[in-house]
């Protein structure tokens, strides 16, 4: 071998430089290659960042609706704890009305009224007509009856103060569970 470098032709030399050219170009196209990998390994980096925070927001989320589901139910128990004992207090109070009514004097009983007729004519006697006579004998007609006994109480539904009281009750209640629906959803 020699220490001359070899003579190549026009044609070689032509040859040698598209291989180097084409070289150069599979270089770059594996560089690219590896440069879109590296951006893809980034972006699926980027994406499991994202998708940790997005997991971290949902957790605190939760944890936040967890509190409100909690301070919803406790208001609804106190709530539902309050109506009872408005129910309670409404069944008290119409326990402490009848054992006063019970207890209350009864009322005082009217004084016999004489007929109007009786008092301006003269009488009934023998030569009256026989369904005159029994008109005069008849007690007074007793005032219109209720379909109560002598002596009987109404019953509290029958009264129309305890019925007006039983609406307010109940409208009020109604007014208080519509509000702690409604404000249950802030």
């Amino acid at each position: 071998m020699s220490d001359q470098p070899e003579q190549r032709t026009p044609a070689e030399e032509a040859q040698a430089a598209a291989a180097a050219d084409e070289a150069i170009a599979h270089a770059t196209r594996v560089e690219g290659r590896a440069r879109v990998e590296e951006v893809q390994r980034e972006v699926a980096e980027t994406d499991v960042r994202r998708i940790e925070e997005e997991r971290e927001a949902a957790e605190q989320e939760v944890e936040k609706l967890s509190r409100k589901e909690r301070k919803a139910r406790e208001k609804a128990e106190k709530e539902a704890q309050e109506a009872l004992d408005a129910r309670a207090k409404a069944q008290e109070a119409e326990r402490q009305a009848l054992t006063a009514q019970r207890h209350a004097p009864e009322p005082e009983q009217r004084p016999a009224t004489t007929p109007a007729a009786s008092a301006t004519a003269p009488g009934v006697g023998s030569a009256s007509a026989p369904r005159a006579q029994a008109a005069a004998a008849a007690p007074e007609s007793p005032p219109p009856s209720s379909g109560l006994a002598e002596g009987e109480k109404p019953a509290l539904t029958e009264r129309p103060e305890v019925v007006v009281g039983a609406a307010f009750v109940g409208a009020f209640l109604l007014a208080r569970l519509i509000r702690a629906a409604t404000s249950g959803n802030d």
